[in-house]
């Protein structure tokens, strides 16, 4: 990839050795920018999930031993519940747990890490460690693609409105 070409769709790749998922895409944001929209529950909300979801944030303590919780709700008023507790908490990587209360059994282990690629964009490097490949095709079967897609797009929409980086 060349500096000019941008990773504006995210990636999600399954890996074949252990139960993980891999997510990346850039973002014309600074990294700051990229890690406050994941941190800060006003706009977390704004932007998570598909876009037929509101988000309802129950709690949320975004620090190293914070945790947090948030609702989707649908348009039939259907809710989907998630938490999950931060375990780190730094400028350039978020390390979190995530529950979905539907799978309780299935937590995953959850790294973001922003790596600055200059000219006002960044490149998020998600990845989701589930404790069975059983667990990680559940989650892939979700629908959880469509939330991420749409989320992200939402997302730019929302780093857009904050001007210029």
């Amino acid at each position: 990839m060349t500096t000019t070409e941008r990773l504006t769709t995210a990636t999600i790749e399954a890996d074949s050795e252990v139960p993980l998922i891999r997510i990346t895409r850039d973002f014309r944001a600074t990294p700051a920018q990229l890690l406050r929209a994941h941190t800060d529950p006003e706009l977390y909300a704004r932007w998570v999930g598909p876009e037929e979801l509101s988000t309802r944030i129950e709690r949320w303590d975004a620090r190293t031993g914070g945790a947090y919780a948030f609702t989707n709700i649908g348009p039939d008023e259907e809710e989907y519940s998630f938490y999950g507790s931060f375990h780190e908490v730094t400028e350039d990587r978020l390390v979190q747990t995530f529950t979905f209360d539907g799978w309780p059994e299935a937590v995953s282990l959850e790294t973001l890490r922003v790596e600055d690629l200059g000219d006002g964009w960044t490149r998020l490097h998600g990845q989701s460690l589930f404790d069975s490949f059983e667990g990680r095709n559940q989650m892939l079967e979700s629908g959880m693609d469509v939330g991420i897609h749409e989320g992200y797009a939402a997302l730019d929409a929302l780093l857009a409105e904050a001007g210029p980086r």
